[in-house]
């Protein structure tokens, strides 16, 4: 079990920006084609906006043609925590940091091989760190 990072959502507003902080604390989405790493190619690791955890590595991105960036897997097992998500009328599964919560965006089934998995990411949850 990954230990848990908890602040308050003034705690959270002092290190986020407003749109992170709607989108990672309050459930929001990014509009598509918008977020700074929908088109990023180079090699590296996505980590939490909020807590720095590592998320997922550059080598599972793929280009879903969604508008969001999209990956077929989290860099670990333990990276990525799931709820259930009802909202808009529709039944989905939510992404979450594991380490602090923050909404991350959702899954799909729909993704190519070797998980079949699409992570469909809001750019504002992540933080980018290029590999040297």
């Amino acid at each position: 079990m990954v230990p848990k990072s908890k602040k308050t959502d003034a705690e959270w507003k002092e290190v986020l920006t407003d749109e992170q902080f709607r989108v990672m604390r309050k459930g929001g989405t990014e509009q598509p084609f918008s977020g700074e790493y929908n088109d990023n190619k180079e090699a590296g690791e996505y980590l939490c906006a909020g807590c720095s955890a590592p998320l997922f590595s550059s080598t599972d991105k793929f280009n879903s043609g969604t508008g969001w960036p999209s990956f077929t897997a989290p860099g670990s097992e333990t990276s990525i925590a799931t709820d259930a998500d009802t909202t808009l009328y529709m039944e989905r599964t939510e992404a979450l940091c594991a380490k602090c919560d923050a909404h991350l965006g959702h899954i799909f089934p729909d993704g190519p091989e070797p998980t079949g998995m699409r992570y469909c990411i809001n750019s504002a949850s992540l933080k980018f760190v290029k590999n040297e």
